[in-house]
């Protein structure tokens, strides 16, 4: 977007699943299709390549293109993040031109998913690929789901030294993130995940919004605009709606992979094929999902 600046980001941004077709190829129309049905659901933002969107299963030419989707298919409604995906500091840096090329307003950083080390390591490494791009960053922190992460200080620290990270994209409670928040004094713009557990809660305690995958969207875009109207019953009302299938997708990111996936799936009128390996539904899954999307009903056209 030309007039994006940071200090306006706010709302519900979704964050993209990956389709695939039937020979496990990418789906270009069924990602379209995702990215139109999210803007028509009045969101505030676009995401891609995140846990949902399996980056790891994409490979670096893969990653490019749905950057490149991404982009042209929003075409600046909304603002649109990117996360950055690699194994070391030469490949997050070349992801990171790609999508700067691409339009992307944004980036997120992901911690490269070899190995576990020390923070002061994830901090070189940030700092390292942060010094590289004047875009606006984000560090994605979600420990509990990548299996590595920073603490609250070591966030700070980060900020501190590399001013372009300035905001953080976290997936975890809300008590953590009021820790966040709290450490780095309310200065660091926090948007969280989790499928939108504890939507209203994380609003509530500071959080400037949240990225989600598109199974429960529209629900979710409607709970925030009514909380943030003051019409905190109305908003309940969503959140109610939405989080029996909120708790049954967010059982671990495989399970939101396949179930999430589904889910979105059904409510979209999109057949949902995976790429191996996966985990693979069960029949009593199924029947979960699509009870859980009758009573979503359809997304908005």
């Amino acid at each position: 977007m030309n007039d994006f600046r940071v200090e306006d980001l706010h709302g519900i941004h979704a964050i993209l699943y990956a389709l695939f077709d039937g020979e496990e190829r990418l789906d270009r129309a069924a990602m379209r299709r995702q990215t139109e049905i999210c803007l028509a659901s009045g969101v505030h933002g676009m995401a891609a390549l995140g846990l949902a969107t399996e980056a790891a299963k994409l490979d670096e030419r893969e990653r490019m293109a749905v950057m490149d989707w991404v982009v042209e298919d929003t075409a600046g409604r909304v603002p649109v993040a990117l996360t950055i995906f690699g194994a070391s500091v030469e490949e997050q840096v070349r992801q990171v031109r790609h999508a700067t090329a691409a339009g992307a307003d944004w980036l997120i950083l992901q911690p490269p998913m070899v190995g576990q080390y020390s923070a002061a390591e994830y901090i070189r490494f940030f700092g390292r690929v942060a010094d590289r791009t004047d875009l606006p960053l984000a560090i994605q922190n979600a420990p509990a789901l990548m299996g590595r992460g920073l603490t609250a200080a070591d966030i700070r620290e980060l900020v501190r030294q590399h001013p372009n990270i300035r905001l953080v994209k976290g997936e975890g409670p809300v008590v953590d993130i009021a820790h966040l928040i709290e450490v780095t004094e309310g200065q660091l713009p926090v948007f969280n995940g989790r499928a939108g557990l504890e939507l209203l809660e994380n609003l509530r305690i500071g959080c400037r919004g949240l990225i989600l995958a598109p199974d429960s969207i529209d629900l979710a875009v409607r709970a925030y605009e009514f909380f943030c109207d003051g019409w905190d019953e109305h908003a309940e009302e969503e959140y109610r709606r939405m989080l029996p299938g909120v708790v049954f997708t967010m059982q671990g990111i495989e399970n939101l992979i396949c179930y999430g996936k589904r889910l979105f799936g059904e409510r979209a009128g999109i057949a949902i094929h995976d790429r191996a390996p996966a985990m693979r539904p069960t029949s009593i899954g199924l029947d979960m999902t699509r009870r859980y999307a009758a009573s979503m009903g359809g997304f908005p056209e």
